[in-house]
């Protein structure tokens, strides 16, 4: 049984991604004699997660806001099934064959980049799914790294599985999708929810100091917590508004297209687990340049251009050098791709089918 709330939440984010492709690799490449199952919290339309070959979702009798509180508190709903999946630390208090999904170590590493009420509850719920999972699954050894050093007593359970690349096949319109969005190729681009954590009010006062003649600035994301006003940033840091393009949530099919356009991918985070947009824009041939955050080092492996987090210079430098330089861009692309080629949603679903089949035959 897998837990797909995360698909349905209000600002779904890279994690919904995770679930839905962890989810359907699961279900693509089962193992013999298990089926995938799946479960949300109760919702008028589940149909956002609905995923081809998963029994479900099933929805349990509560909303998301309760189940939220019941389970931090160890109460029922009570989930069944031979193992349990979280894609989240949103799980059951199940004390056997349970497998969770930690994406990050931010309310520990950075917890004024969250609410106090988020920091409270994942610390609650990461703290028990290390005493009663039976394995805790992190995107990347940064994580690995941070978790084992809080939870020492648990450090065996943790096991890395990195994330997959999503096929995002650029549309035959992309020009014109690109064009109705009022986009002219080559601008900097962002993909990531708009909150403190993502390090955009840094983006934005780089941005602003480049040369006269660089392209645009376009960010897709929903809104998050916190408050980041995009448009006061820029206007602080001197940015004309004609130069920013906040473009909001985009379907997939959209964001191959403003891929498609772009010139580079920024990723200024103060902190992440993994860095799917990076691997996303690795994977669509786009140069990259990102913060110093310790998983997207790992994850850009040479193939990135790195630079100090909270630091505008040296960003609106290394963004300057790639827009200036078409060598430049074209190697970091090369590279890009073949890390890329690395990463698998099947890949991932084989090591997760491990930890939850082992040596059972038994149906999930």
């Amino acid at each position: 049984m897998v837990i797909l709330e995360q698909c349905l939440a209000p600002v779904p984010g890279g994690t919904a991604r995770y679930a839905r492709e962890i989810t359907a690799a699961l279900a693509a490449y089962r193992r013999p004699g298990w089926r995938v199952r799946s479960v949300t919290a109760w919702h008028r339309d589940v149909s956002a997660a609905g995923i081809p070959g998963v029994d479900g979702p099933h929805r349990l009798p509560v909303g998301r806001r309760p189940l939220s509180e019941l389970w931090r508190h160890g109460w029922p709903p009570v989930v069944h099934g031979q193992s349990v999946h979280a894609t989240t630390p949103l799980a059951p208090p199940r004390r056997h064959r349970s497998v969770v999904t930690v994406h990050d170590a931010v309310p520990w590493t950075h917890p004024e980049t969250l609410t106090a009420r988020g920091v409270a509850w994942h610390r609650a719920m990461v703290g028990r799914a290390m005493r009663v999972a039976d394995a805790i699954v992190v995107p990347s050894r940064s994580v690995a790294d941070d978790l084992s050093g809080i939870f020492p007593a648990a450090a065996g359970k943790i096991t890395v599985i990195a994330h997959g690349v999503s096929a995002m096949p650029v549309p035959a319109d992309a020009e014109q999708r690109r064009r109705r969005l009022g986009l002219t190729d080559g601008y900097v681009l962002s993909v990531a929810t708009l909150e403190p954590r993502k390090g955009l009010d840094v983006l934005v006062e780089a941005f602003a100091s480049l040369s006269a003649g660089a392209p645009d600035l376009v960010l897709v994301g929903s809104p998050g917590w916190g408050g980041v006003d995009i448009a006061t940033a820029a206007s602080r840091a001197g940015l004309a508004q004609d130069r920013l393009h906040a473009l909001g949530h985009v379907g997939d099919t959209d964001l191959a297209a403003v891929m498609a356009g772009a010139g580079v991918l920024a990723a200024p985070s103060r902190s992440e687990g993994f860095g799917l947009p990076v691997l996303e824009a690795m994977a669509a041939g786009i140069p990259v340049v990102c913060s110093d955050a310790p998983a997207l080092v790992e994850l850009a492996a040479g193939v990135g251009l790195i630079v100090r987090r909270e630091d505008a210079a040296a960003l609106a430098a290394a963004l300057e050098a790639v827009l200036a330089d078409r060598s430049l861009a074209d190697d970091l692309a090369a590279r890009g791709r073949r890390r890329a080629g690395e990463f698998s949603w099947r890949r991932a679903a084989g090591q997760l089918w491990d930890l939850h089949a082992g040596s059972q035959g038994a149906a999930s």
